[in-house]
């Protein structure tokens, strides 16, 4: 196999056009983005839950707008705009990019990292809504990646410069090995061709500073917390499990991207796939066995704060969105008390 080797650091101004320039180019060979924005003021971009006594905080990396017909494959014609009618949703399709945070004990760690620069400037939302759930980056101990592609990993580094300095970066080693083979790079159609440009700018420092630690499957990495294989969508993706108290919760990868298509029939398939076959089968797959044991998911490009159950209904699927809850006891200061 033949490999990519990162060089071990590059200036900032060069690591920023370089992947300005890469985001507008691989953007559009890989889809078509709207570029007006509906809102002039950003949500608030938090959303807390537990998972037995862990406390689990859904994070908003923003949403973005892509034509999502024309990235589809494996459908019939008007068989997705049928079904995006049938959900009163529109394409362009306003995609969710979600991060999860768990606090286990000591560790802060991130399920995905958002998408930083690469995807334009109606993104990189993650850093705001991590401040508003009260936490800095700096504070990230571990990040946990379901798979390498821009939505998940651009927002590791910004400007060559890594917005988590002190985390370490995991992944199944099948999924490092596929995006630094560089062969791998030349075989592979568009658009997967284009996100391998993405990954020296935003991996490459975490690689080169030794922050980048891989596993071999379903792996215990802390306490509670342990990974499942995912693949299909990438060669490496991954989900994690998270149980405490006898409370459990997957953190799914790509197991969709436009919901109200997919889980109607989650036989339809995206370009973004690297294998769309074996993506689909993991998709019916985990579907009917979350259906089955009622297991809370959370997934990346679910409407936020996309945690949620998944129901059955004959061949199709439906999407269960948690019960909003905000049943916290206020904070009373002295001086209130004392009135």
């Amino acid at each position: 196999m033949s490999q990519r080797h990162f060089p071990e650091s590059r200036s900032w101004a060069t690591c920023l056009l370089l992947m300005s320039g890469l985001a507008m180019s691989s953007a559009a060979n890989a889809v078509t983005l709207t570029t007006e924005s509906k809102l002039d003021k950003s949500q608030a971009g938090y959303y807390r839950l537990k998972v037995g006594s862990v406390d689990v905080t859904a994070l908003s990396d923003g949403t973005l707008g892509f034509e999502a017909i024309e990235q589809l494959t494996n459908v019939k014609p008007g068989e997705a705009e049928k079904l995006l009618d049938r959900a009163y949703v529109k394409s362009p399709v306003e995609a969710s990019m979600n991060a999860f945070l768990i606090q286990l004990g000591d560790r802060l760690i991130l399920v995905d990292a958002g998408t930083g620069a690469l995807l334009g400037p109606k993104l990189f939302k993650l850093p705001e809504s991590l401040k508003g759930a009260g936490y800095a980056p700096e504070q990230i101990t571990d990040i946990l990646v379901t798979h390498v592609h821009p939505d998940h990993t651009g927002g590791l580094t910004v400007g060559g410069k890594k917005v988590f300095p002190n985390a370490i970066v995991h992944m199944d080693r099948r999924e490092l090995a596929y995006w630094t083979d560089k062969s791998a790079e030349e075989n592979a159609p568009e658009p997967t061709r284009s996100f391998f440009k993405m990954v020296e700018p935003t991996v490459g420092p975490y690689i080169a500073s030794g922050s980048v630690k891989t596993f071999d499957g379903e792996t215990l990495l802390f306490p509670g917390l342990r990974s499942i294989p995912g693949y299909g969508h990438t060669p490496g993706q991954s989900y994690y499990a998270l149980e405490s108290g006898g409370e459990k919760m997957i953190f799914w990868g790509d197991i969709i991207h436009v919901p109200d298509i997919q889980f109607y029939n989650p036989n339809i398939t995206i370009k973004f796939d690297v294998d769309s076959t074996a993506a689909a089968a993991r998709r019916k797959r985990d579907f009917a066995d979350a259906a089955k044991n009622r297991t809370l998911v959370a997934m990346p490009h679910m409407y936020f704060p996309g945690v949620g159950h998944v129901a059955r209904e004959g061949n199709h699927y439906r999407w269960l969105p948690l019960p909003y809850v905000n049943d916290s006891k206020p904070v009373v200061s002295e001086s209130k008390r004392a009135q």
